[in-house]
C-alpha cells in the first residue's frame, strides 16, 4: 500500500471511530430520555393511586413551572380545587394540608414531564450543530419529540373529562395516556438500540419466524397495558380482590350489563378485570414459551439472553399482580406492578431489535445540517 492509500485509509478509521462515538453518545442520551419516560409512567401510577391527579384544575405549560409560595397563593388554589367535583363529592371538608399533599404528587409529575422535554430539546438542538444524525435519524428522534409535545396536550385532555360533571378521569382518555406514552418509551429504546447494538440476526436460524413470535409478545404486552389502564380508570382492582375465582366463579356474573355491548369491555367492571387477568395470563403463557423455544432451539445469542430476563420479568410481574388484587391495590405494590408491566415490555422490546440489522454507519461523518462552507 503506497503512502497516499495509507493515510485515506487512516483517515477513513478515525471518520469511522468519530461516528461510531458519536452513535454511542445518541444512544446514551436516547436511553436516558427513555429512564426519564418511565420514571414518569411510574409516578404518573403513584398518583393515580393516590387521587392526585385532579388537584391541579388548569394547565400552564410555562407559569406553571412556579409552585405557590405563600399562604395566599395556597388559599386560592385550593379555593379552585373545591369548585370541582372531587372536592365536592368524594374530599368535601379536606384540610389544606391534606390538599398540599396530593398537590406536590401532581406538580411533581407535571414538572417531570417538563425536565423530559428540555433533556430532548436541548441535547436535540446540540446534536443537530454537531451534526452527529445524519438525516434518517434526525427525522426518527423528531418524530419522537413530537409525540412527547402531543402526550403532554392528551395528559391535560384527560385531566379534563374529570373537571366536568364526574370525579374521575376518563378511561379510555388515561388509556390513551398511558399508551402513548409506553409508545414513545418503545421508540426511544428501539432506536438506541439500533445505534449500539451489533444485531444478532446474523447468528439466528429462522430469524423471520422468531420476529413474528416476538411482534406477537409484544403487542399482548402492550394490550395487557392498555387494559390495565382501563382496570385503573374504572376502579376495577378495588372488586373481585380474589384469585383465580370472580365472586365464586371463572366468570363472574353480570359481565354484559351495559348497551351497546362493546362498551362492557371498557366499562363494566367485572369485565374489564376479567379482560386484565386473561391478557395477563395470555402474556405471560406466550412470553415463557417463547422463551422455552429459545431454550432449544436459540444459540446463545443476545437475543436468548435478553429472552432470559423476560421470562423472569414476566413471572414476576404476574405474582406481583395477584398480589395487588388480593391486598385491594396498595400503592408500593400497584407501583411497583406498573413498573413491572415496563420490564416486561422493555425485555422483549430488545429481544425483537436485536433480530434486526443495526443502523448502517452514514458515509460522511457529518452529513444532516448545512455544510460548512455555507
Amino acid at each position: 500500500m503506497d503512502a497516499a492509500a495509507l493515510r485515506l485509509a487512516r483517515r477513513g478509521g478515525v471518520a469511522s471511530d468519530a461516528r461510531s462515538r458519536q452513535r454511542r453518545a445518541v444512544a446514551c442520551w436516547l436511553l436516558a430520555l427513555a429512564g426519564l419516560v418511565l420514571a414518569m409512567v411510574v409516578l404518573g401510577g403513584i398518583t393515580r393511586l393516590n387521587h392526585a391527579g385532579l388537584s391541579i384544575v388548569d394547565w400552564r405549560p410555562l407559569m406553571g413551572v412556579l409552585p405557590p409560595f405563600g399562604e395566599d397563593a395556597w388559599q386560592a388554589l385550593f379555593a379552585d380545587y373545591k369548585r370541582f367535583p372531587e372536592y365536592q363529592e368524594i374530599n368535601r371538608g379536606m384540610t389544606l394540608d391534606a390538599f398540599k399533599e396530593i398537590f406536590w404528587l401532581e406538580y411533581a409529575h407535571r414538572l417531570l414531564g417538563r425536565i423530559v422535554g428540555i433533556a430532548f430539546a436541548l441535547p436535540f438542538v446540540w446534536f443537530l450543530i454537531r451534526r452527529a444524525f445524519d438525516r434518517a435519524l434526525a427525522l426518527k428522534v423528531l418524530a419522537i419529540g413530537i409525540l412527547g409535545g402531543l402526550q403532554g396536550l392528551l395528559g391535560w385532555y384527560m385531566v379534563k373529562s374529570g373537571l366536568v360533571d364526574r370525579p374521575d378521569v376518563s378511561p379510555y382518555r388515561l388509556a390513551a395516556h398511558l399508551g402513548l406514552a409506553v409508545a414513545i418509551y418503545g421508540c426511544l429504546i428501539w432506536v438506541a438500540l439500533g445505534l449500539v447494538t451489533g444485531g444478532a440476526v446474523e447468528r439466528v436460524r429462522r430469524a423471520g419466524r422468531w420476529r413474528s413470535m416476538l411482534w406477537g409478545a409484544t403487542g399482548l404486552v402492550f394490550l395487557t397495558i392498555l387494559s390495565g389502564a382501563f382496570v385503573a380508570g374504572n376502579d376495577a382492582g378495588l372488586a373481585y380482590n380474589t384469585f383465580p375465582l370472580m365472586a365464586d366463579a371463572i366468570v363472574p356474573p353480570d359481565v354484559f350489563l351495559i348497551e351497546p355491548l362493546w362498551r362492557n369491555f371498557f366499562e363494566n367492571v367485572p369485565l374489564v378485570q376479567l379482560d386484565h387477568r386473561l391478557l395477563a395470563m395470555l402474556t405471560a403463557l406466550a412470553v415463557i414459551l417463547i422463551w422455552a423455544a429459545a431454550l432449544r432451539w436459540l444459540e446463545r445469542t443476545p437475543v436468548r439472553a435478553a429472552l432470559h430476563a423476560a421470562a423472569a420479568a414476566v413471572l414476576v410481574q404476574f405474582v406481583l399482580g395477584i398480589a395487588t388484587l388480593l391486598t385491594f391495590v396498595p400503592v408500593p405494590l400497584g407501583a411497583a406492578h406498573q413498573a413491572g408491566a415496563m420490564v416486561v415490555f422493555t425485555a422483549i422490546l430488545a429481544a425483537l431489535r436485536l433480530l434486526y440489522p443495526p443502523a448502517p454507519l452514514t458515509a460522511r461523518p457529518r452529513p444532516c445540517g448545512p455544510s460548512r462552507s455555507a
